[in-house]
């Protein structure tokens, strides 16, 4: 079946930046620099930003012309050559947005970028390096004292830690949106393209639209969901002016990937954190939720499990799971004025119809559909009311709601005492963490883009049958998702979710066919790639709200950790207290101005010299409220409707709205995945290869001793074990650090060289001996039981590696087997041009060949390609169909041979 719809690829993704006096002209193209777009940004504007996109699609030449021709113009004295008047001011990848504080506008670009992941051949990058270019020119600017202040606080937030963007891939919605999108009805996309024809302002959209049938693919492009956007305030200036390439939407958390080496099979494991950009900031000052249902803290977290050796979205196999962390969505606070390291938890505003949660949970089902679960793991009991103030009202929220719900979508509430459980010395935490995520993943399910494989029906798994979620006809939706929260959502919440993910890989694998049971187990190379994923997104998490690394891990909680990782918990809450005490208020009037939730204007009070920004986000206390929504039906009317699917997934005109389709030829670049990932038209290394750069479990993991099973599902002993059990980030580094100082520093002397030195340190002699001594390493003198010792411990590794003792000595035999061996190698298998015969002798023993080649090039590299028969030919060409994903069918002896295979092996 031919591909129905595919992402439309930006077709700007390289940047330059042109400067004249008078305007920036900004020329975009696609990466193989045969397609430009150009803007054209006014300089003679103080304050007002005038951008014009004439929305044409230039080849080269007509670029190059179009510069040649700005540059013969803008020239002071016609006809001179010295001077130039189109200056090449910048190179760029991308436009971050515009911004203006007090004078002009300022344009940010991204300058520098990485390769951070691949999902099906689409790219995701992490953004460097930036810059930021002043717009009016210097004789029409006027200067404002508080500008350099702002310019500081903007850029206080640092777009090369953690931001990311696709040119293809949209990065705001899940992968499950995203194929959902993607396997529309060709009817409806037929009707949405006509549609988009007709009300497109774009005059040169159609160019090259392709009627005829069956050539053509749909592209598809969606609408961002901008509370993940961090970038949508600082895009909306020319968001209906400019075209739809110019918009590069970027997203603030995590991501990482990592490969998955199944027998040679590569598997891609992906992690994406998107962090909100609603009633975003620090730990203390922001907490609970605003008027509109935004909480603090929240995160969307997805993991994709992909089979790597197929790259495509129709023919590959991807697989999905999302679940939630936010604070609770209470109106409360805490004061940290009283310089205190817990500050008492308050409630500020009374909310006995739970309107605020009642928002917040409508959100919820719209994106996700049912059930909601709240995982709620603070305390429950405690000495001194503290964290339990919040459980008790998230309670009282809970049943309230939950009474005018029908009874199948009720939101699921699980309170479970974390830290009361980890004290306990009886009971295992993530025992009872992985009771909780089966029963999670049970009811929520994954997502899968491909069917149930014929051998889980053939050998059912109980756990597989009871699996919620929706089946469709190609494949399974996760309807639901699980909400984690503690105080912080940050240390227990990231092990909570870490054990719900673990959990949900096993599925993922099992609905794959990479497993045979739907269960993984502690110290398998799987789960230590698994692990190492979510604890780099549990520190990267906690940096950006906390000012700190993770304090407790998740090898805190299965006791294994080392004693030195106490001090470094210390480590972390000081300097966790330390940012919450000084830096966070700062961090705090950064994100306010860069999601422009405070717009500064002359003559207002400045950012700096707020009491507090609680008005900002709580837009009810800047004016009347709208009217209020029912204290009994508290949801949105369309949501309910389609429950248990999520409303946003859901094939209607109001989501119909938010696509953008067009019909592209099958062979354009703006669809062509093919080109966009394997880039034919530049010269590419292996060394630069992202995917050999990858983190992976058989080079990282896998123990290197012969002999072992290579699987990933294999359990390991802690000596057995590629990375130690104990060992994280920081062990890595510290070797890293050790080694570079051991090669670069002088290697300490011996107790001897200590004891001499101290009586006598002034003769030339003993310099000498000093500074060879720092060439070369000390050996500290033993005695021969010792000596033995220390050469037993030395070989026994490479025994152990290579299979042999190297401290044995060669037989004869062998040895004369090497030395053909090496003979065979120097020879050479040319024949001299002149025609002259070399006679064969035998000297020392060792056979010489005479050459007897016909090739004028050595024989070794000039060879008959070997003879392909027929059947092997049309297995090859339906392999490369089934990339493809036309499928051949299986014929009568093939499924008679796989059903006695079936029946001998398992039944």
């Amino acid at each position: 079946m031919p591909t129905a719809a595919a992402p439309i690829i930006s077709s700007v993704q390289k940047l330059v930046l042109y400067e004249t006096r008078a305007r920036y002209f900004l020329v975009g193209s696609n990466h193989a620099e045969t397609k430009y777009r150009v803007l054209k940004i006014d300089r003679t504007e103080p304050k007002d930003l005038v951008i014009i996109d004439d929305r044409h699609v230039y080849t080269q030449q007509e670029v190059r012309e179009l510069l040649g021709r700005l540059d013969l113009g803008n020239r002071t004295k016609m006809g001179q050559k010295g001077s130039s008047g189109l200056l090449r001011a910048v190179s760029a990848c991308g436009v971050v947005g515009f911004v203006r504080f007090l004078e002009g506008y300022y344009i940010v670009l991204i300058t520098k970028k990485r390769k951070m992941a691949d999902i099906g051949g689409h790219a995701i990058y992490k953004i460097e390096d930036t810059n930021m270019i002043y717009i009016p020119n210097d004789s029409v600017r006027i200067t404002h004292p508080d500008e350099a202040r702002y310019l500081r606080i903007f850029q206080n937030v640092d777009l090369s830690s953690n931001f990311y963007f696709s040119y293809s891939y949209d990065l705001s919605h899940s992968l499950q949106y995203n194929l959902t999108v993607l396997r529309m009805p060709l009817e409806m996309l037929r009707s949405e393209t006509t549609q988009t024809r007709q009300e497109s302002f774009d005059i040169f959209e159609d160019e090259g639209l392709i009627t005829q049938g069956g050539s053509g693919v749909f592209g598809i492009c969606s609408e961002p969901y901008m509370k993940y956007v961090w970038n949508g305030e600082l895009l909306e200036i020319i968001k209906n002016t400019v075209h739809r390439d110019w918009l590069l939407y970027i997203i603030h958390g995590f991501c990482g990937q990592s490969k998955l080496l199944i027998y040679g099979r590569p598997v891609y494991v992906t992690l994406i954190a998107r962090r909100s950009s609603k009633f975003a900031g620090t730990r203390f000052l922001k907490r609970g939720a605003n008027c509109e249902g935004d909480v603090a803290n929240e995160v969307e977290t997805e993991q994709i499990l992909c089979d790597a050796s197929v790259m495509s979205f129709t023919a590959g196999s991807y697989s999905s799971y999302v679940q939630v962390r936010g604070s609770v969505p209470l109106y409360w606070s805490q004061d940290i004025s009283t310089m205190m390291p817990k500050p008492p938890i308050t409630l500020d505003q009374a909310d006995p119809f739970a309107h605020v949660a009642a928002l917040h949970f409508d959100q919820m089902l719209q994106r996700f559909g049912s059930p909601v679960i709240i995982l709620n793991l603070v305390k429950e009991r405690e000495k001194r009311k503290h964290e339990r103030i919040l459980s008790e009202e998230l309670v009282a929220a809970v049943t309230y709601l939950n009474q005018f719900l029908p009874p199948e979508h009720t939101i699921v509430y699980i309170p479970w005492d974390m830290a009361k459980y980890t004290k306990s010395k009886l009971c295992n935490v993530l025992d009872r963490l992985n009771v909780i995520a089966e029963s999670v993943v049970k009811k929520t399910g994954f997502f899968v883009n491909r069917p149930d494989s014929y051998c889980n029906i053939l050998r059912p798994d109980e756990k597989w049958n009871e699996l919620g979620g929706c089946v469709i006809p190609t494949g399974r939706l996760q309807t639901g998702v699980l909400r984690t929260n503690c105080v912080d959502c940050l240390d227990r919440t990231n092990t909570a979710q870490f054990m719900v993910g673990k959990c949900a890989l096993a599925y993922q694998l099992y609905s794959l066919g990479l497993i045979d049971k739907p269960n993984l187990q502690f110290d398998t190379d799987a789960v230590r790639l698994f692990e190492e994923l979510y604890e780099d997104h549990g520190d990267t998490l906690s940096l950006q709200y906390g000012g700190s690394q993770l304090v407790h891990r998740v090898k805190t909680y299965r006791k294994i950790a080392p004693w030195t990782q106490h001090s470094k918990d210390i480590m972390q809450t000081l300097s966790r207290y330390y940012s919450n005490a000084f830096s966070d208020a700062d961090r705090q009037d950064s994100i306010n101005l860069f999601l422009g939730v405070f717009h500064p204007t002359e003559g207002k009070p400045h950012l700096w010299e707020l009491p507090t920004d609680f008005y900002l986000h709580h837009k009810n206390t800047m004016g009347l409220s709208p009217a209020r929504r029912s204290y009994t039906y508290w949801w949105t009317p369309e949501v309910i409707k389609y429950l248990p699917l999520p409303y946003d997934e859901v094939i209607c005109a109001a989501n119909l709205k938010k696509l953008i389709v067009k019909k592209y030829h099958k062979h354009e670049e703006e669809i062509d995945i093919h080109n966009e990932f394997f880039r034919p038209y530049e010269l590419s290394s292996f060394d630069d290869t992202f995917c050999l750069a990858m983190t992976s479990s058989a080079r990282d993991f896998m123990p290197k001793t012969v002999g072992i099973d290579p699987s990933p599902f294999t359990v390991r002993k802690p000596d057995e074990t590629g990375k130690s059990v104990l060992g994280n980030k920081s062990n890595r580094e510290e070797a890293v650090l050790q080694r570079k100082t051991a090669a670069s520093a002088p290697p300490p002397p011996s107790e001897e060289a200590v004891s001499s030195s101290s009586e006598d340190d002034s003769g030339t002699d003993r310099e000498d001996e000093g500074s060879v001594s720092q060439r070369s390493t000390p050996v500290k003198m033993t005695d021969t039981g010792d000596s033995a010792k220390v050469i037993e411990n030395v070989v026994q590794p490479m025994k152990e590696v290579y299979g042999i003792n190297l401290s044995d000595g060669l037989s004869e035999d062998d040895l004369s087997i090497y030395s053909r061996f090496v003979q065979l190698g120097q020879s050479q298998h040319k024949q001299d041009k002149s025609g002259q015969q070399h006679c064969s002798k035998c000297s020392d023993g060792v056979i010489k060949l005479m050459p007897i080649s016909a090739f004028s090039q050595d024989n070794i590299y000039e060879v008959q390609p070997p003879r392909v028969d027929r059947k092997s030919t049309e297995i090859f060409q339906a392999h490369i169909q089934a990339s493809k994903g036309v499928m051949q069918p299986l014929g009568k002896e093939d499924t008679s041979v796989y059903r006695e295979y079936i029946r001998n092996r398992y039944l």
